[in-house]
């Protein structure tokens, strides 16, 4: 067996196998073998058709294409780690280049590799990470914000005031035509907050259950969307139900409500929570600009196409999580951005290149400061999975695979790595 290799850059590689025609003669008698246990033939039992008379019968390519993937299968693998030191990016690729009968068998593997990475400094960079305490008001805007979602409500008649919430249905048009995605039906207003855009809610004070409502109001310079922003636009509403809001205490029972014993330990337990929050912000934005100093370091062989678009699915599917965990539709979402699904992953290639990059120098800082996890810390990981997941077969399959292992493997030696960087590179503002 001759190989041969050749680099085709982007970090892909060319292996070439070839087989002598006595080397690939073995695996044609076997590819016989099986085919004629595939095909039926008349006088004959499956698996004991002679060579001549199975090759008049189908023709010698097809015995020739199943014996090549015996053989392939047989020695791709042990070419690729012959061959191979680095890590493999995906499945290699394989085609056949030559296959005629009494010659020799040659094919070519294409695999695709990580980069070269060239670190710069990733030591005593110097980050500065300001301290994060949550204030009185902080705390008091979010009790109000508690308070609101445990108002008491009832329905009236009398027209719309302050403070109460109503049920409406409504219509936006631009030129009197309609705007895409402006029509909602028995949808929720709290007069007061400012719905859809300033002055909105400004707009039905007065009206009565049953009543229609037009008026126009410009959109802000400023609003997301892009068609919308700045130009007038006409709204219709038609009232469909009126409630009174009745805010409760803040006292005892309320705190309680919250599994707490008073208004006082209610505001520390937010006080302390929104502070936590803070300095998960800060330690994202000192890790942020860490990193970034890293990457402007450091030196990137070329990156497989293979790789940023893996990243950019992954981030699309955070994306969809996040907006069907707030109770919404991604394909809405997307019609609401006037995108596809498409463009919103292209607009994401920046930052998935950037992930990328990042991932790369975590996998090089580990490899030259010799950081790893060791059996005990994977098994103790994959050991509560199994627990929380006892009698979910399906799952407790895939976290037992060998795949998964190695995701868990690499998920903690990256967080060991991160720890490391911190260490050494933030600190806190004195």
């Amino acid at each position: 067996m001759t190989i041969t290799k050749k680099s085709l850059g982007n970090s892909q590689v060319e292996i070439i196998v070839e087989l002598t025609a006595d080397e690939f003669k073995p695996y044609t008698l076997r590819g016989a073998e099986k085919v004629s246990r595939e095909v039926k033939i008349e006088g004959f039992r499956p698996g004991k058709v002679p060579y001549g008379i199975l090759k008049a019968k189908i023709g010698e390519m097809t015995i020739l294409e199943e014996a090549a993937r015996i053989a392939i299968d047989k020695t791709a693998d042990q070419a690729v780690k012959n061959n191979i030191a680095d890590q493999l990016v995906g499945q290699p690729q394989i085609s056949i280049t030559k296959l005629a009968p009494d010659n020799p068998l040659e094919y070519k593997i294409t695999v695709t590799l990580l980069p070269d990475v060239k670190l710069g400094n990733y030591q005593d960079l110097k980050i500065k990470e300001a301290a994060a305490v949550a204030t009185d008001q902080e705390a008091e805007k979010l009790i109000a914000e508690l308070r609101e979602m445990r108002a008491h409500e009832e329905a009236s008649d009398a027209e719309v005031k302050d403070n109460n919430r109503v049920i409406l249905d409504i219509e936006i048009f631009l030129d009197k035509v309609p705007v895409q995605g402006g029509q909602g039906k028995d949808t929720s207003v709290l007069i007061g907050k400012n719905y859809v855009i300033p002055g909105f809610d400004k707009q039905i004070l007065g009206l009565k259950k049953g009543e229609t409502r037009d008026f126009s109001l410009p959109y802000p310079a400023e609003y997301h969307d892009k068609n919308l922003a700045g130009k007038l636009a006409e709204f219709r509403v038609k009232i469909k139900g009126i409630f009174n809001r009745v805010l409760p205490e803040v006292n005892d029972d309320f705190a309680k409500g919250f599994g707490l014993k008073s208004p006082a330990e209610l505001k520390s337990n937010i006080k302390k929570s929104l502070t936590a929050e803070k300095e998960q912000a800060e330690a994202r934005k000192s890790e942020t600009a860490m990193l970034d100093k890293i990457i402007s370091a450091s030196k990137f062989g070329d990156i497989p196409e293979i790789l940023i678009k893996h990243e950019a699915e992954v981030m699309i599917s955070e994306l969809e999580h996040n907006v069907k965990q707030q109770g919404a539709k991604f394909d809405d979402y997307l019609i609401h951005l006037n995108k596809t699904r498409n463009q919103i992953m292209l607009d994401m290639m920046p930052d998935a290149v950037k992930r990328v990059k990042v991932s790369l120098i975590i996998r090089e800082v580990a490899k030259l400061e010799k950081i790893s996890v060791d059996h005990e810390e994977i098994h103790k990981v994959i050991d509560g999975l199994a627990k929380q997941y006892r009698g979910n077969q399906a799952v407790l399959d895939r976290i037992n695979n060998h795949a998964y292992h190695d995701y868990v493997e690499n998920n903690l030696t990256g967080k060991k790595v991160m720890e490391k960087l911190r260490e050494w590179n933030v600190h806190p503002v004195k």
